[in-house]
C-alpha cells in the first residue's frame, strides 16, 4: 500500500475517471471489488438517476467508491453534495470548477476529496483547499479536456514537485506500462476511463466496444477548439460532422447543444455513431481485447511490478 491507498482504503493503486451520465453500478462496482476505486460521474443527470445509482452500487459492493461532480456542468450541484453525505460515500471527485468551497462541508461528513487539475497553478490551488488527493489529467485524456493541452508525462512530475499531497495521472494510461511509467514520475497511482470501457462489466453497446479494439493510434480526435468546449472523441460519423459543422462557424451554444451528454448516450449506449459520439483517450489504439474488470486490473499490476523488477536488475552502461 502507499499514501493514496491508504487515504481511499483501496488495495491498488487504480481510480475510475468519472463517466458523465453513461455512469452505472455494474462497472463502478467491480472497478471496487477488484481493490480499485469506481467512480459514479453525475455528469448532468438529476438527483433521483444518480441516487439510484448509487444505491444499485451499494448493493453490489461494500468496497469504497466514489461520486465524481463536476461542479460548473451538474445543473443539481447541491443536490449531489447532499448525495454523497446521505448515503456516506466516502469520496468524491471534484473536477471542472472550483472546488474550494465545497471542501470543508465533505471533510466535516468525513469524505474524502479527490480535486481533477490540469495545471500545476490549479494543484497548489487545490492542495490550499484541503484537497486529500490530486489527479493531474492530461490531454490525452478522454472526453471533456483542458484547453491547456499539456500532456501527461510533462504535467504529472511538476505537479509531483509543487504539492505535498498524493498525485494520480490520468490520461494516456491503459496497461501496465502505463501505470509504471506514471509511478516512476512520482505519481502514487492512476485514473483511467477508456481502458474501463472495453471490459466484460462495462454495459456499453458492442459498436462502442467494437470501436475501441479496432482503433489504431490517430483513431482520436478533438472536437470544440473553435468554440473553446475542448472534448477528445473516437472518430467517427457523428464526430466528423462535428467538425464539419465548426469549420462552417457554428455557434458555441450550438455545438454544446450537440456535444451535451444526451449525444453521448446515444453513441454509447445506444451505438448510433452516426447522431452520437463516444469518447475516447489517446490510448485506444492500445486496446486489443476485452477482460474482465479483475483480469485487467491484476494483470496491470502484474506487468507493472515486472518492469520495475526488470529496472532494478537492469544496469546503465
Amino acid at each position: 500500500m502507499n499514501n493514496l491507498t491508504e487515504i481511499l482504503n483501496i488495495d491498488v493503486p487504480i481510480l475510475q475517471g468519472g463517466m458523465g451520465n453513461i455512469s452505472n453500478a455494474p462497472l463502478t462496482a467491480a472497478v471496487s471489488e477488484a481493490g480499485a476505486l469506481g467512480t459514479i460521474g453525475v455528469g448532468t443527470m438529476g438527483a433521483d438517476e444518480v441516487e439510484s445509482i448509487i444505491i444499485e452500487t451499494k448493493n453490489l459492493t461494500t468496497k469504497p467508491f466514489a461520486l465524481n461532480i463536476p461542479i460548473a456542468i451538474t445543473p443539481h450541484l447541491q443536490e449531489m453534495v447532499r448525495l454523497v453525505v446521505k448515503h456516506k460515500v466516502p469520496v468524491v471527485s471534484l473536477s471542472a470548477g472550483n472546488p474550494t468551497p465545497l471542501i470543508p462541508y465533505f471533510h466535516e461528513h468525513g469524505v474524502k476529496v479527490i480535486c481533477v487539475v490540469a495545471s500545476k497553478k490549479q494543484a497548489v490551488k487545490a492542495e490550499q483547499a484541503g484537497a486529500d488527493i490530486i489527479v493531474g489529467e492530461g490531454y490525452e485524456a478522454a472526453g471533456i479536456n483542458s484547453n491547456l493541452e499539456t500532456t501527461t508525462l510533462a504535467l504529472i512530475p511538476q505537479l509531483v514537485d509543487a504539492v505535498s499531497i498524493p498525485v494520480a495521472a490520468a490520461g494516456g494510461i491503459g496497461d501496465g506500462r502505463g501505470l509504471a511509467s506514471m509511478l516512476a514520475l512520482g505519481a502514487s497511482g492512476v485514473q483511467m476511463g477508456t481502458r474501463l470501457i472495453a471490459t466484460k462489466e462495462a454495459p456499453f453497446h458492442e459498436n462502442y466496444k467494437t470501436a475501441l479494439l479496432n482503433a489504431k493510434d490517430d483513431s482520436t480526435v478533438i472536437v470544440g477548439r473553435s468554440v473553446g468546449k475542448v472534448r477528445r472523441v473516437l472518430k467517427a460519423p457523428y464526430s466528423a460532422e462535428l467538425l464539419q459543422k465548426e469549420k462552417e462557424g457554428v455557434p458555441a451554444e450550438e455545438f454544446g447543444r450537440l456535444t451535451s451528454e444526451d449525444f453521448h448516450r446515444i453513441g454509447a449506449l445506444e451505438g448510433k455513431l452516426d447522431r452520437g459520439f463516444i469518447n475516447g483517450g489517446q490510448i485506444s489504439g492500445l486496446v486489443s481485447d476485452i477482460p474482465a474488470v479483475k483480469e485487467l486490473i491484476e494483470k496491470m499490476m502484474r506487468d507493472a511490478e515486472g518492469i520495475f523488477t526488470r529496472l532494478v536488475n537492469h544496469k546503465v552502461k
